[in-house]
C-alpha cells in the first residue's frame, strides 16, 4: 500500500532552468555572505510544531544565517501551528509557523494577523481507522467518532473527504483530539478514527500493524506553511522581517545545493532515523514564496467554513488584506507572485 504520495521540492522544467537557478542560487549565496549585519542583535522568539516542514528555519539557525544577519533566534515548541498562533496572540511569541487554514480561522475571528511568506508546502495528512468487521471503507464511518485537531487545517481537509465519500457533518461525531494523542486515543477506543499528520502515522502503524486503514485525504491539494505575525508587530518591526527573510532565503539555497546535509539538520534535530525522513522528505516543496495560490486555497478553505456554519461570517474577506509582501519583495522579489 502507497501510503505516502512523493512530491519534489525541486522541480524544473528544463536543464536550462536548472542551470540558471544554479547560477542564481551562487550569486546570491555570494552576495549574502557580504552582508553580514553588523548592528544591534535582536531576539525573535518563533512558535511552531516539531516538523520536518520547518526545514528551512532550522538550516537557518545550525548554519548561522540568523547569527549572521543580528537575530538570535528562539524557537518555542506547539503540538500544531493552531496552538501557536493563539500564542502570538498572547505576545508570548514574536512569529508563528502555520498553514493558510489557520490564517483563515483567526481572520475570520478579526484576528489582526499577516503572512509574510510560506517556507514549504506539502501533503502529508492521513485519515486513520481501526479495522474491523463493519470498517472497511470510508462510508462505514457514519455514525462513528472521528478524532482530529480542531482549529487546523486538518478539519478541512476531513470534512471535504468525507463529503467527496457521501458523508455530512452530521453523519459522524468529531472530537476534538491532539495529533500526538491520536495513537492513545484510538488505544482507548475513545474514537473510531483519527487524523493526523507525520510523523504521527508511523507510531499508529508500529502500533496497529495490519489493523489499520490509512487513507490520505489532502487529495493532490498542498498545503502551505506560512510565517505569520502580528500586524502591529509588523508595523515596527520591518528591518527585523527583512532580516529574517534574509536568512531563510539563504537557506533555501543552500537546502537546494546541499540536499543530503539538509536532511542530516532535520533528522538530528527531529530525531529522525535515515528510513524515515527519506520516507517523507519529498512530501514537501521546501521554498520561500508568497503565491498566488496561496490566497486561493484561503479563499477556498473560507467558504467551506462559511458553508459548514463554521463561523458566523458570510462574507469572505479580501485575503490580500492579510499578507505583508513588502519584505518579501525586498529580500526576494522573484518569489512574490501575488496578484495586488
Amino acid at each position: 500500500m502507497k501510503l505516502f504520495r512523493r512530491f519534489s521540492f525541486r522541480n524544473p522544467h528544463s536543464e536550462f532552468r536548472i542551470a540558471l537557478l544554479l547560477l542564481l542560487v551562487l550569486l546570491g549565496s555570494w552576495s549574502c555572505s557580504k552582508s553580514d549585519y553588523s548592528g544591534k542583535v535582536e531576539s525573535v522568539t518563533i512558535g511552531a510544531p516539531a516538523l520536518e516542514t520547518n526545514a528551512l528555519i532550522y538550516i537557518a539557525g545550525d548554519k548561522g544565517y540568523f547569527e549572521k544577519n543580528g537575530l538570535n533566534v528562539t524557537i518555542k515548541e506547539y503540538d500544531s501551528g493552531g496552538a501557536a498562533v493563539p500564542g502570538l496572540m498572547r505576545n508570548d511569541i514574536d512569529i508563528a509557523i502555520a498553514s493558510e487554514f489557520v490564517m483563515v480561522n483567526h481572520l475570520f475571528q478579526q484576528r489582526e494577523i499577516r503572512a509574510f511568506g510560506s517556507i514549504d508546502k506539502f501533503e502529508n495528512m492521513f485519515l486513520i481507522a481501526r479495522k474491523g468487521p463493519k470498517i472497511g471503507k470510508v462510508i462505514d464511518l457514519k455514525k462513528r467518532r472521528i478524532g482530529v485537531p480542531l482549529g487546523t487545517i486538518a478539519a478541512f481537509y476531513l470534512g471535504r473527504y468525507l463529503t467527496v465519500h457521501g458523508l455530512g457533518p452530521a453523519d459522524v461525531t468529531i472530537l476534538d483530539v491532539r495529533p500526538d494523542e491520536a495513537a492513545n486515543a484510538l488505544d482507548a477506543k475513545n474514537v473510531d478514527a483519527v487524523v493526523t499528520w507525520h510523523p504521527h502515522p508511523d507510531k499508529i502503524m508500529d502500533r496497529y500493524g495490519g489493523g489499520i486503514i490509512v487513507w490520505p485525504i489532502q487529495s493532490s491539494q498542498l498545503t502551505y506553511w506560512n510565517i505569520i505575525g502580528r500586524a502591529d508587530w509588523i508595523g515596527t518591526h520591518r528591518d527585523t522581517i527583512n532580516r529574517f527573510l534574509r536568512s531563510i532565503s539563504v537557506a533555501e539555497e543552500y537546502a537546494f545545493l546541499h540536499p543530503e546535509e539538509t536532511k542530516g539538520v532535520v533528522k538530528k534535530r527531529l530525531g529522525y532515523n535515515d528510513a524515515y525522513i527519506s520516507k517523507v522528505w519529498e512530501d514537501n516543496q521546501f521554498s520561500l514564496s508568497l503565491d498566488q495560490s496561496l490566497i486561493t486555497a484561503m479563499e477556498d478553505e473560507a467558504r467551506w467554513m462559511i458553508k459548514n456554519k463554521l463561523t458566523s461570517q458570510k462574507k469572505i474577506p479580501d485575503f490580500m488584506n492579510c499578507i505583508y509582501v513588502d519584505g518579501l519583495k525586498a529580500v526576494k522579489p522573484e518569489a512574490v507572485t501575488i496578484i495586488y
